[in-house]
């Protein structure tokens, strides 16, 4: 029976991830794609994608959820590139100083992120969705209208033709694929950026040291109980604030690695999707609005990535089009947020329940042995 027991709770905690698993194994042979072709994808886009899902780890052990505000962050790093492109900063320069030049930036956003955060809790990610939307509008009113009219634009190439304003899409030939180009390392048919590996490996050990901390202590006591923290003398605004920044701050760098990757960036937006599919990789990888680990973001973009890679080939093998795949991707994203926190909430309530019931027990057999 608790073999059965200990099944049935296998089941539920990896729903997600078996379901993805079993779709992604059958869409493979019909996209046509060779095991060589996807292996190197997912090399690929480990290093472009992992950096951004790992900035979701924090708010999540102070209980904030899912950060959708890590857009913030994603738009203070493009606004660093189109910096680096206008000064002319190639190569690997140009990256540290894009990620320098946005920093006060994505500081400021994030504790603004963090402040808002604070007046909404219990409803953290809708809030932080919301306030991308609005942030955006101040992202596209600076670089359509402030770019060339009171920012001075030296590079006259990113500039619209009517004198102010960046163009709707930008060549990042400076730093496209500088980081991973970096450190290559060729091992029969695949090829290993190195270099942007060992950043996110910097970035893991960071956080594994960082949950040691007094700072990364006070943040998982928050996560776990907000009263209880703060009765201990654990200071729950500040802890909070701390985590969105952090978070915005390593968004910032991860997008700018996912943009070096891709060589071009859209202006207007290249951001609008960041926090989406970053959510949508982490749910993937078994985590959930309130637990989530270092491998479930590996495993999460793998398997997340794999389904996107050979979805496109598998709708015009099954259904003669193509696009069937790029709109099963969308699908797939937004399905797998609304599963997985169906799933948790349903969770939730069964532990509630199970809790309740194991609280009359106890109280039944008090009064029985009072009797």
């Amino acid at each position: 029976m608790s073999g059965k027991r200990s099944f049935g709770r296998f089941l539920r905690e990896n729903a997600v991830i078996l379901l993805f698993l079993i779709v992604t194994v059958l869409a493979i042979k019909p996209s046509g794609l060779s095991l060589v072709y996807i292996g190197q994808e997912m090399i690929t886009r480990l290093g472009r994608d992992s950096f951004l899902v790992l900035a979701l780890l924090l708010p999540i052990y102070a209980g904030m959820g899912l950060n959708f505000g890590m857009t913030l962050g994603a738009m203070a790093g493009q606004m660093g590139l189109i910096l680096a492109i206008n000064y002319n900063i190639i190569g690997v320069s140009g990256l540290v100083f894009a990620a320098l030049v946005s920093l006060p930036v994505s500081l400021a956003m994030g504790y603004l992120c963090g402040v808002v955060l604070n007046k909404a809790k219990g409803r953290e990610m809708v809030t932080g969705y919301i306030l991308a939307f609005f942030v955006n509008g101040l992202y596209q009113f600076v670089v359509l209208y402030l770019m060339g009219s009171v920012i001075p634009v030296r590079s006259k190439a990113i500039v619209l033709s009517r004198g102010y304003g960046i163009r709707n899409t930008l060549n990042l030939d400076n730093v496209r694929l500088s980081l991973d180009n970096w450190l290559p390392f060729h091992a029969g048919p695949f090829t290993f950026p190195i270099a942007t590996f060992l950043v996110i490996a910097a970035l893991c050990v960071f956080i594994i040291w960082f949950k040691k901390t007094k700072l990364g202590q006070d943040m998982r006591s928050v996560g776990y109980d907000m009263h209880v923290a703060e009765s201990s003398g654990v200071p729950v605004d500040r802890t909070r604030i701390i985590a969105i920044i952090i978070s915005t701050v390593l968004a910032t760098v991860g997008q700018i690695i996912f943009l070096q990757n891709m060589g071009n960036m859209a202006t207007y937006n290249a951001h609008d999707q960041t926090s989406f599919f970053a959510v949508a990789a982490i749910l993937v990888g078994g985590a959930s609005v309130k637990k989530a680990t270092i491998p479930n973001v590996f495993i999460g973009v793998i398997l997340l990535h794999v389904l996107f890679v050979v979805s496109p080939g598998a709708g015009q093998k099954l259904f003669g089009e193509a696009m069937i795949g790029e709109y099963f991707r969308q699908f797939i994203g937004y399905g797998v947020i609304a599963l997985s926190l169906v799933l948790y909430a349903w969770r939730t309530r069964k532990e509630a329940d199970r809790l309740r019931e194991g609280l009359r027990g106890g109280a039944a057999a008090a009064e029985g042995g009072a009797k």
